[in-house]
């Protein structure tokens, strides 16, 4: 991971002239596309709204769709608009819950909320804190209730997304995890720090990479007028060139999947850009790396 760009070569890619690029799931063996559809977007949106960006989506090809009910109504708008699709994609859930009942409870009502018998990926949600990773792995804590959902058919995959890199490693090595969701930022990789080492353990462990944060620019400027973009709780790319050197970025890393900006105006950006996604070049490395360095990252290591 320190010789950026990493070789490609450690992931199983499906490349298909005229569709959207899938990666292998680490050890899952699943094929994902490798942009997906982070379900926070429909947040607040009327119902057709909702039903015609999860079509514009499922056209271009995208097969990977997440959600959480952290992410205010947007759960009860993604349930039905992505009902009829349900069978040929792959749906990712997660859990604030840190205690076994509060994950139950979560599991139970997002199952429902989404119209579905199971989800082929469930995850521990922003995990941040050692406390909490504690808390997941002890008695009574949340890996109970995964363990048995995975038992009973309602999830397949387990997984986490963190907002550390102590929590991440520590998770990593404290259990056998499927897959990890975590911020994959030129801005946050040389400037912060984060992400080298997280992506270089998961990969050793064979997990399968979920990358997010990929059109981040900067923390909100204190002064910056947040209406635009409120599903955003930084400053994002809003342009065609920088939100396409974003993901390319982030795509050149050996990451299964990348999930664009929680905006439509600029999820849809993002997803017009897939055929001009190719990795970068070795000059583009340099010049991105720069970019970084002079960057604001929204995340650091360590993070004081």
């Amino acid at each position: 991971m320190g010789l950026f760009p990493a070789d490609l070569s450690s992931i199983t890619r499906e490349i298909v002239p005229g569709k959207l690029e899938k990666r292998v799931l680490g050890r899952s063996g699943k094929m994902l596309t490798k942009l997906g559809f982070g379900g926070i977007i429909v947040r607040d949106m009327q119902p057709d709204d909702a039903s015609a960006i999860v079509k514009f989506a499922i056209d271009a090809g995208v097969n990977y769709f997440d959600i959480a009910p952290a992410y205010g109504d947007a759960i009860l708008k993604l349930g039905p608009a992505l009902e009829p699709y349900r069978k040929d994609v792959f749906l990712s859930c997660k859990t604030g819950g840190r205690k076994k009942e509060d994950a139950r409870k979560d599991l139970e009502k997002s199952l429902q909320d989404m119209r579905t018998d199971h989800f082929d990926l469930y995850q521990l949600h922003a995990v941040t804190t050692l406390k909490d990773v504690d808390t997941i792995l002890g008695k009574g804590g949340a890996m109970e209730t995964f363990l048995e959902a995975r038992d009973e058919g309602k999830i397949k995959l387990i997984g986490f997304s963190a907002h550390s890199v102590e929590a991440a490693m520590a998770l990593i090595n404290r259990f056998d995890f499927d897959t990890i969701l975590f911020p994959v930022n030129f801005a946050t990789w040389y400037a912060g720090n984060f992400g080298p080492q997280v992506l270089a353990l998961a990969q050793e462990k064979k997990m399968g990479i979920l990358a997010i944060k990929a059109m981040a620019r900067r923390p909100w400027p204190e002064d910056a007028d947040k209406s635009k973009y409120p599903r955003c709780w930084y400053e994002p790319f809003t342009d065609e060139e920088n939100i396409r050197m974003g993901l390319r970025f982030t795509l050149s890393h050996p990451v299964t999947a990348a999930l664009p900006s929680g905006e439509a105006e600029l999820y849809r950006m993002a997803l017009n850009l897939r055929d001009r996604l190719d990795p970068l070049s070795g000059a583009e490395v340099d010049e991105i790396k720069a970019k970084g360095l002079n960057g604001s990252p929204i995340f650091k290591y360590p993070a004081s």
